[in-house]
């Protein structure tokens, strides 16, 4: 099934959205976004699905939020509203993720840079090939991995998180699995899917309602400030892109120079 930007395979017991807009390196748009959460949605109510794969079109999963389009709302006379609407839509993404009554497995066959690495952190079990990349360059863009933070530090601790986030440093499939932001490493790219398909075999012979509760037990109480926490992210990546440095970084992204700052 064709949905625009987002592509939908069901192999029961396991269904597949694809972040389809390879020109675009799956750069996360509004409309992508939107996509995204109606096949969440669509996908909840199909009985026969039991796990979700979550991949990208071409060589890149996710080259985060459509920069483009930040850019154009900057242009705009009052993009503030714009700018917190876009934070929400995707805090509202990962929070239906982690409440999601099926587990979704992350199938990282490329770079998964910015807001990518919060979809893949938003899964519960991630395999990646050997080509997957991983950075959080935000800050060098003037902006802020405000909804990442978080999730990331709940997934792989405080230390590491801030390790990627501050440094904003491009790790390897290897180093990632290492701190543990990856759980498997499929040595050949075309086995990943297919790999990721014998984990949702897996997991359909465990009772739905126990996975459900399970995944509440993880997000909701061993991360009870979880959710909270992704909302003040929202509110602060939306101000982070009000700000002269966000102009300035975005800027010299497209013109393919340092920025230069205050």
């Amino acid at each position: 099934m064709d949905a625009g930007v987002i592509r939908i395979k069901i192999h029961g017991p396991s269904a597949t959205i694809i972040l389809n807009r390879p020109e675009k390196r799956n750069a996360l748009s509004r409309v992508l976004l939107d996509e995204l959460l109606q096949a969440f949605n669509d996908l909840h109510l199909e009985k026969k699905v039991r796990a979700v794969i979550l991949t990208g079109a071409g060589d890149v999963f996710c080259a985060g939020m459509d920069l483009f389009e930040m850019m154009e709302t900057a242009k705009s006379n009052d993009p503030q509203p714009q700018w917190y609407q876009d934070a929400e839509q995707y805090r509202e993404l990962l929070e239906t993720m982690l409440r999601y009554p099926k587990p979704i497995l992350a199938a990282v066959n490329g770079p998964a840079i910015a807001g990518g690495v919060g979809l893949v952190a938003a899964c519960d079990y991630v395999l990646a090939a050997p080509q997957a990349k991983f950075a959080l360059p935000e800050p060098k863009r003037g902006i802020m991995a405000g909804m990442v933070s978080p999730l990331l530090a709940f997934r792989i601790g405080g230390g590491q998180a801030a390790r990627l986030l501050v440094t904003t440093q491009t790790i390897d499939a290897i180093e990632a699995h290492r701190i543990g932001l990856v759980h498997e490493i499929v040595q050949q790219n075309e086995h990943l899917w297919a790999t990721a398909h014998n984990w949702a075999e897996e997991i359909a012979k465990s009772a739905p309602s126990a996975l459900q509760l399970t995944k509440r037990m993880i997000y909701e109480n061993v991360g009870e400030h979880l959710f909270t926490l992704l909302t003040a992210g929202a509110a602060l990546s939306a101000t982070a892109r009000t700000t002269e440095a966000a102009q300035e970084g975005v800027k010299a992204f497209f013109e393919r120079r340092d920025p230069k700052w205050d």
